[in-house]
C-alpha cells in the first residue's frame, strides 16, 4: 500500500490534518528505531575504545541525532524547511537538547541508579530514547522542519 493510499484511509478516520501528522509522526519513529540502532552500536564501539558511559554516550548521542536529522531533513519532512542544510543540521541539534535532557537525564539516572541498565546499557538508551521522542518531534516539525502541515509525497 503507498503513502498515499495510507494517508487517505487515514484521513477517513482522522482527518487530513490529523493523517498528514501521523504519517510524519510514523516516519519520524523509523527514522528514531534507526537511530537508536546507531546510537547504540556508536555507544558499544566507544565503550570499546575506552571511553566511560557518559563520555561515550555523549559521542553516540550526537552521532544518531545527526543521522537522524538527515533522514528526516530526506524522507519525514521533505522539502520541508528553509536555509542552508548547515543552518538547519545546527537548529536540528539545538531544538533536540530538550529530547536529549530526556534522554541522557533517563539513561543517566537508570545508569546510576539500576544495575541491570549499567550492565546493559542498551536498556538505558531504549528507555532514554523514548523520553526524547514526542518532544523531538513536535519541536522538529515546528523550529526545524517549518510548514510541516504540507503534505506529505510518497
Amino acid at each position: 500500500m503507498s503513502d498515499r493510499a495510507i494517508e487517505a484511509r487515514l484521513a477517513g478516520v482522522l482527518g487530513p490534518e490529523r493523517s498528514r501528522t501521523a504519517v510524519q509522526f510514523f516516519r519520524f519513529g523509523v527514522v528514531g528505531t534507526f537511530g537508536f540502532l546507531v546510537d547504540t552500536a556508536v555507544l558499544y564501539i566507544a565503550l570499546a575504545l575506552g571511553l566511560g558511559l557518559y563520555s561515550g554516550r555523549a559521542v553516540s548521542y550526537v552521532t544518531a541525532a545527526t543521522g537522524n536529522w538527515a533522514l528526516n531533513r530526506a524522507w519525514t519532512f521533505r522539502g520541508q524547511g528553509n536555509g542552508p542544510a548547515w543552518r538547519q543540521w545546527m537548529t536540528f541539534l539545538v531544538v533536540n537538547l530538550v529530547g536529549f535532557a530526556c534522554n541522557y537525564g533517563t539513561y543517566a539516572v537508570l545508569v546510576a541508579t539500576v544495575a541491570v541498565v549499567a550492565q546493559h546499557p542498551v536498556l538505558g538508551v531504549a528507555a532514554g530514547s523514548l523520553a526524547g521522542m514526542i518532544g523531538n518531534f513536535l519541536l522538529s516539525r515546528r523550529f526545524v522542519f517549518g510548514g510541516a502541515d504540507r503534505a506529505v509525497g510518497p
